[in-house]
């Protein structure tokens, strides 16, 4: 068995869910992440159903060899030539994977999805082309499902149909949190670090070069490798546009506060960095609110310090983060009078605060963790998360102090 055709239950269940559905099925992510193998899934899974083969078009837009602009003409061509083979009144299956390769998909997908009988899926890895171009021409008739990398239970799972050999659970997390959860590293021949440094440099290169540079027009390479490697570095600090900028001035890379900001904007929408900016609590206005920076993976956030083991809290902040955004949470970070809460975790009408800490053995650094969420007056849930044993437990106060490995393998909802 192929390692990347390993199941994801949560992903194969929401597209099961909307199977058949009228609305266009929309799979975002970051390069290879795993979309593409989540769609060969679900055709194989319609040919075990009894749909032929005619009954479903694919056609995947990124591979190597294909033109590198591809023209909507051609494709609208080619699915008019494959619904004239079909049975008049039998469902049509359409995966376009990696569309935006393509110029002017946006009307193909229109016109397809006023036809009857048509299932369409298509799969990107530029956030703003399907927040904008697909929003206006569909006006609401599509359904936007996020695809990350691995989580850790994803990975555990992945490890043992891979047959790798067994590790206890804290071991298998080092690897977890050092090297990230990018699906492509379980078809490596060897889990060797060279070959795993090699295949996120790959990655890494696609999407800086290919969906950032080459689609933002970016010809400043070495400004935005600069940029990239300081908010990799350091992801977990609250940073300004402003004081980004100030910074790569100050190391010798002049630059202006609207291109750091363009720059940003532009990986963020490419979806290798994600953006939790600060909200007040208690009342507390922000005139200028800053932001924290989360890559997409760990491992992609560590070939910028090379695999050197430091700042492991703000990557423990990064896996809860992107934890939070798999379970579908809006987050930000809470900002007090005196004190900041890592997260302040929304979903509908449920808000969790969490706090994140490595170890808290020192009683400074217990209390310290746990002031911020004292106070908080509301009846929402407050969670402290670590890797330390010792302190698990819910105080007096009603504050769980969780293990953040047993909460990384909770059924995710």
């Amino acid at each position: 068995m192929d390692a990347l055709r390993y199941s994801r239950p949560r992903y194969e269940k929401l597209l099961n869910h909307y199977l058949d559905t009228e609305q266009v099925k929309v799979l975002k992510g970051i390069r290879r992440c795993g979309k593409s193998v989540l769609l060969e899934m679900l055709v194989e899974e319609l040919k075990r159903r009894g749909i032929e083969d005619r009954n479903i078009f694919y056609k995947r837009f990124d591979l190597f060899g294909l033109p590198a602009v591809q023209e909507a003409d051609a494709l609208q061509k080619e699915i008019e030539a494959a619904l004239q083979l079909i049975d008049e009144g039998s469902a049509f299956y359409v995966f376009l994977d990696e569309i935006q390769e393509v110029v002017g998909w946006e009307r193909v997908v229109r016109g397809l999805h006023a036809q009857p009988g048509v299932d369409i899926y298509i799969t990107g890895s530029n956030a703003e082309l399907f927040s904008s171009e697909l929003a206006t021409l569909l006006s609401g008739r599509y359904i936007e499902l996020e695809i990350y990398p691995l989580s850790f239970t994803e990975y555990l799972h992945f490890w043992e149909e891979a047959g790798l050999p067994a590790r206890d659970t804290e071991s298998a997390f080092r690897l977890y949190l050092l090297y990230g959860g990018m699906p492509s590293l379980f078809s490596l021949k060897t889990w060797d670090e060279e070959d795993i440094f090699r295949e996120l440099i790959s990655i890494y290169n696609t999407v800086v070069l290919k969906d950032v540079a080459q689609r933002h027009k970016i010809r400043d390479l070495a400004l935005l490798e600069r940029l990239v490697k300081y908010i990799f570095s350091t992801s977990g600090n609250l940073l300004s546009t402003r004081s980004v900028a100030n910074y790569l001035t100050s190391s010798g890379v002049k630059t202006a506060y609207e291109t750091v900001d363009s720059y940003l904007y532009a990986l963020v929408q490419a979806l290798i960095l994600h953006a939790a900016p600060q909200g007040g609590l208690q009342g507390k206005e922000l005139l200028r609110p800053l932001q924290k920076y989360y890559p997409a993976d760990t491992g992609l956030r560590n070939l910028a310090t090379n695999f050197r083991l430091q700042n492991i809290g703000f990557q423990l902040e990064n896996v809860v983060y992107m934890e939070l955004l798999r379970r579908g949470y809006a987050i930000e970070v809470g900002t007090l009078e005196k004190a900041e809460i890592d997260f302040v975790a929304q979903r509908r009408s449920e808000r969790l605060y969490i706090q994140v800490s490595e170890t808290l053995g020192d009683e400074k650094v217990f209390e310290r963790e746990l002031a911020p969420l004292r106070a908080i007056r509301d009846s929402f849930p407050k969670v402290v998360l670590t890797m330390d044993k010792l302190r698990v437990g819910t105080t007096e106060d009603g504050i769980l102090v969780g293990s953040l490995l047993e909460w990384l393998q909770q059924e995710e909802k």
